[in-house]
């Protein structure tokens, strides 16, 4: 088996260590861009050190370190796709590396199409990390072990946050008996705006147009419990704005 570099051509076959959401995503992409995939219970790791170029650990984050030491990999590159831990978690292995997609994976069929479909992954380590996001077709960037803890809250800010923001959307309009798809929708034009313009340009609305007193009629139409969320992501905007909340609203 020859040592890898950046050429996606000398990676052949990959052994993917976990069979959950973020392992059957990569186990389909791969398979369609015709590497020789196999995948391997975490439990179950007899056949892990066969002979191929890449093993990827596809476990839960708490168990990366447990299943890296019982690998043999022998010359394969050993790669996590997490994108909180840092390369040490792989050791003692000599050739590590980490290919963290940034999107979601929701299930391995909607997770590989969206590995394929221009995915940006962040890596580090050896070359083969790049190789396999030369062969999805995607495009690698890298983030040092020293900037995995800030780039993955990036991430979850970008994901779970706002997910978690469609949350009380959905749970305000549910209170007016509303159909939360218009505010979908309204969210859609403000992202696409976003990516256009930039967050400061696309900013609107009472908080960034210094409404101080639209605020405060907001604040009194809302549960107590939304007015912490509010007020919260007030504060974030104003910043954006250049302004400051007034203190009866902090």
């Amino acid at each position: 088996m020859a040592d890898l570099d950046a050429t996606s051509t000398l990676l052949t076959s990959v052994r993917i260590v976990g069979d959950g959401r973020a392992g059957g995503s990569f186990a389909g992409a791969l398979a369609s861009v015709g590497l020789d995939v196999e995948v391997a219970d975490r439990h179950d790791l007899s056949a892990a050190a066969a002979d191929v170029d890449l093993i990827l650990i596809c476990t839960p984050d708490d168990v990366i370190e447990e299943v890296a030491r019982s690998l043999d990999p022998g010359p394969a590159a050993v790669a996590h796709c997490s994108g909180s831990r840092r390369l040490d978690v792989l050791a003692p292995h000599r050739r590590r590396c980490s290919v963290h997609p940034l999107i979601s994976l929701p299930t391995p069929t909607i997770g590989a199409a969206r590995l394929l479909d221009g995915c940006r992954f962040a890596v580090a380590g050896d070359p083969a990390g790049r190789a396999l996001v030369d062969l999805l077709g995607g495009i690698a960037f890298e983030v040092a072990d020293d900037d995995r803890a800030a780039y993955h809250a990036t991430a979850s800010v970008a994901a779970n946050h706002l997910v978690a923001l469609c949350a009380e959307v959905e749970a305000l309009a549910g209170q007016l008996d509303i159909d939360p798809a218009g505010f979908w929708r309204m969210m859609e034009t403000t992202l696409a705006d976003v990516a256009e313009h930039g967050a400061a340009a696309a900013l609107t609305g009472p908080v960034a147009r210094g409404d101080w007193a639209t605020v405060r009629a907001h604040l009194e139409a809302l549960e107590n419990d939304q007015r912490e969320p509010y007020i919260a992501l007030a504060r974030v905007a104003a910043r954006v704005a250049g302004r400051v909340l007034p203190s009866d609203l902090t």
